[in-house]
């Protein structure tokens, strides 16, 4: 089938919307009035005795689309200070059996191992429970609207 050429008169064709990925834009679209936040002026949109704005905690416990964006956000967070941890230890303790194989006295060795390894991991494990409890309080402080 040809394709159609649209005329003056004709208006040309729509292209096909796009599904609303976004809260703010899904209730702009939906006519509810949108969230307020401390600190900022109540918004044109804002209805007087309309619903009210939901929190982060319903979103989560509703398994709602945000509340599930809410709880990726965490997970990639951790994810993310996880395979620093691993990447940092990785290039610290890795090169280790290289410098094992080398011919060395037996001192040596065990100075290595206690003296250059232990410290590394702890303070590697030390950064990324740090982290990993800092990801945990942005969180709440998110969900409890802190």
């Amino acid at each position: 089938m040809p394709e159609r050429i649209p005329t003056s008169e004709e208006p040309p064709p729509r292209r096909p919307r796009r599904e609303t990925v976004t809260r703010a834009s899904a209730l702009r679209d939906s006519g509810l009035p949108r969230q307020r936040f401390p600190g900022h002026p109540p918004s044109a949109g804002l209805r007087p005795g309309g619903p009210p704005p939901r929190s982060a905690r319903s979103e989560i416990s509703e398994q709602t689309t945000l509340g599930h964006t809410y709880v990726r956000s965490l997970m990639r967070s951790q994810l993310r200070a996880a395979l620093t941890a691993l990447g940092a230890l990785a290039l610290c303790v890795g090169p280790l059996p290289l410098l094992l194989a080398l011919p060395a006295p037996e001192a040596f060795v065990w100075i290595a191992l206690g003296v250059g390894v232990y410290p590394v991991i702890w303070a590697v494990a030390h950064w990324y429970v740090r982290r990993a409890e800092r990801n945990e309080r942005d969180f709440t402080g998110l969900v409890e609207g802190r």
